[in-house]
């Protein structure tokens, strides 16, 4: 009787092992089955990035070439353009249009360009007439559908949400930078705008 009771709590204790074991291996490969589509997704977000800045790179090779025919099919025909700086700078908005005798000289050469989503910083200077710019492009569906261009402007992007309800509204606010925006994290921060040589105004993007 005794060798069949300890046999029996051998038994029983052999099967808690067992079914701890099976816990342990579950969890473990569900932890890697979430490790894997994180790096999926990852990838994928990569890649989405990546796609958006060739987009924006052959923008900017198309402008320098004054290439309109390349350009109509990387921007959408109703492009949303919106531009804060001195008037006299709407170089960008002449070559867009066409209307390009007043900006032949001007030449867009990013020094930078970073992706968030659907949304491409792009920033440049050009030292000898004093003046420094930042785009924000935002790439929808692999053409671009709007354009924000700031000129000798001190510009702060900070975000706001994911990256998934970043893309699906399309929707940034702009506020000034002395506005309350550290409750986001700031993402980027132009760095040329200093090469202007003067001072210039800041302005918080939220994205």
């Amino acid at each position: 009787m005794e060798l069949e009771r300890s046999a029996l709590r051998y038994q029983n204790r052999k099967t808690r092992i067992l079914h701890s074991t099976d816990v342990k291996n579950n969890r473990r490969f569900t932890f890697l089955q979430q490790e894997l589509a994180n790096s999926q997704g990852a990838l994928l977000v990569d890649a989405a990035d990546s796609s958006n800045i060739r987009l924006v790179r052959a923008l900017y090779d198309a402008l320098s070439a004054r290439d309109s025919h390349a350009l109509l099919k990387l921007v959408a025909s109703d492009l949303e353009w919106w531009f804060h700086g001195p008037p006299s700078c709407q170089f960008l908005k002449h070559l867009l249009t066409g209307d390009s005798s007043s900006s032949d000289s001007f030449e867009f050469v990013p020094l930078s360009v970073v992706s968030f989503g659907s949304t491409v910083i792009a920033e440049g200077c050009d030292a000898a007439r004093s003046v420094a710019w930042v785009h924000a492009w935002t790439v929808t569906d692999g053409i671009i559908t709007q354009v924000r261009e700031y000129f000798n402007t001190s510009l702060t992007v900070t975000k706001i949400g994911d990256s998934d309800s970043d893309s699906d509204s399309g929707e940034s606010e702009i506020t000034p930078a002395s506005s309350d925006s550290g409750r986001f994290p700031c993402v980027w921060e132009s760095s040329v705008s200093s090469l202007a040589g003067k001072s210039v105004p800041g302005l918080v993007l939220a994205i």
